[in-house]
């Protein structure tokens, strides 16, 4: 690939991008729903084998959870686009509604189907897949979220944002409470004994388990698995969990003991950076990602990470600038509203200069949040960088550029994306033709020094938004320069972070 650089990576390649929904299929193997990558996976617990499902044929874009009906088809929620889907055993696909908003938690009690909405003021609906119209069960969910049929035949399911558990029949009816004060809850699952167990979202990975139908008591076992999303529990009552956050799959133990079945990895990654210390931090959707820490920090939407001291300053695509201060964990937002802001530098008096993508600009924030633009009229700046001089660089998509202030330095580029700056060389990840670029500053002259990088992977789903919610994060390679000299790629398409260390006296 490269008679320049040696490249390693930093762990391995992730099988899994986030893992979502998961459901044992006809043929005892664990169906695992992908909402990152826009997949399904069969896992075989025996082997540890992982196969493709769905993939770019398929109609399935942004699968958020799934269930099997009896006659074996497979229902999934779709949650962007807005659809579930039947597939038949044979591996056909019919359109069973596209009228659910946000359709994430889904289940069969028979051979009746039932779904509900992740939003505000939500629905739980049933649907006729041979056919009729929706029919609403109850309205007001606060985010639903995965649900199931208890031992009672009632449908239970939770109210993300509020910590509730709810109940209602299937055939309607007022909801009733059934637990309160559970902390984030995501899913809502019973186990083969009948013990309701509900799995929280956060960093600590909380199943609270209410033995409804016996004692009544309630208990909680701790995984520390971040961002536990859904479970599944085979013949013999074993627990398998997923991680919407980390992807994986893991066996949950009573005791909260956990054993790895598919080892978790990024869900990107996306901006990289490195600090002083030569720490590697990614921003990686739903967390910074800092290998190889197991315990990284849990925050939603991370994107674009710049390292300044001991603050990490963060961008979201869905409009936010922050400031993590990673001694004291505090998060400070900087600016709100920007039109999808990617990458991020840091300027020497302190402001840090974002590429807002959306807006085609690059603004500066002061160190007081006022927000200025700085170079206007792009077409899609994704990243920036500064020399030693100060000269600020940017990475358009839009125009196929990298400007140096508002002059173009390197043209006829496809999907140029993350930018470094090292001594007198910009280096450029080029996504669509998935290399290194090189631009020498002094001499201004040009050259691919590594080809085949894992970036640049397409997704069947690119909506940031979907009814006013978060959608699917969209590709950026991002390229950081560590203080020794090396190069960090976040390398998207494998889930990987690659260091590039320039070899012993073979520098052109």
């Amino acid at each position: 690939m490269s008679s320049r650089w040696e490249i390693r990576r930093m762990m391995a390649p992730n099988r899994l991008w986030g893992s979502n929904g998961v459901a044992f299929g006809p043929d005892g193997r664990l169906y695992i729903a992908q909402f990152l990558a826009g997949r399904i996976s069969a896992l075989d617990l025996t082997t540890g084998d992982l196969e493709d499902i769905t993939g770019p044929d398929s109609p399935v874009e942004a699968p958020d959870d799934l269930a099997f009906g009896p006659d074996g088809a497979m229902y999934i929620a779709d949650l962007v686009p807005g659809r579930v889907w039947r597939r038949t055993p044979a591996g056909d696909y019919d359109l069973v509604s596209d009228s659910v908003r946000v359709p994430n938690g889904i289940t069969c009690v028979g051979d009746r189907l039932f779904v509900n909405e992740m939003r505000m003021n939500g629905r739980l609906l049933e649907l006729f897949p041979g056919g009729g119209e929706p029919v609403v069960l109850t309205e007001g969910l606060a985010l639903g979220n995965a649900m199931q049929r208890g031992p009672d035949g009632n449908l239970y399911y939770p109210h993300m944002v509020t910590g509730q558990i709810f109940r209602i029949s299937p055939d309607g009816g007022d909801p009733e409470l059934v637990e309160a004060g559970v902390s984030d809850p995501v899913a809502v699952r019973f186990d083969r004994g009948g013990v309701l167990q509900v799995l929280s979202r956060g960093v600590n990975g909380v199943v609270t388990c209410v033995d409804l139908f016996g004692s009544g008591g309630r208990t909680e076992k701790v995984s520390n698995v971040a961002g536990l999303d859904n479970a599944a529990f085979d013949a013999e009552n074993r627990m398998f969990v997923s991680s919407f956050s980390t992807g994986g799959v893991l066996e949950l133990h009573p005791d909260g003991r956990t054993r790895e079945i598919v080892p978790r990895g990024l869900s990107g990654p996306y901006g990289i950076t490195v600090d002083l210390h030569g720490r590697v931090h990614a921003g990686d959707h739903y967390r910074i990602a800092s290998p190889p820490d197991p315990a990284d920090e849990l925050l939603h939407f991370v994107h674009g990470i710049v390292a300044d001291g001991d603050l990490l300053h963060l961008t979201s695509q869905y409009g936010q600038v922050k400031t993590y201060d990673r001694g004291s964990r505090q998060v400070r937002t900087r600016a709100s509203g920007l039109d999808q802001p990617l990458g991020l530098c840091v300027r020497a008096d302190g402001a840090i200069l974002v590429a807002e993508a959306g807006a085609g600009r690059v603004v500066a924030i002061s160190p007081d949040d006022t927000v200025t633009p700085l170079v206007t009229d792009l077409g899609h700046p994704v990243d920036v960088a500064l020399d030693a001089s100060g000269r600020l660089y940017i990475s358009d998509s839009g125009h196929g550029v990298v400007y140096r202030d508002s002059a173009v330095v390197l043209a006829d580029l496809i999907d140029p994306q993350g930018i470094a700056v090292r001594g007198d060389e910009l280096f450029v990840v080029e996504a669509g033709t998935r290399s290194l670029r090189v631009l020498d500053l002094v001499t201004g002259s040009a050259r691919t020094d590594i080809t085949e990088l894992a970036v640049g992977t397409p997704l069947p789903c690119t909506d940031l938004f979907t009814n006013g919610m978060p959608g699917v994060p969209q590709r950026f390679a991002g390229l950081a320069v560590a203080p020794d000299g090396t190069l960090h790629l976040a390398a998207d398409g494998e889930g990987t972070i690659l260091s590039l260390l320039e070899k012993p006296d073979e520098h052109p």
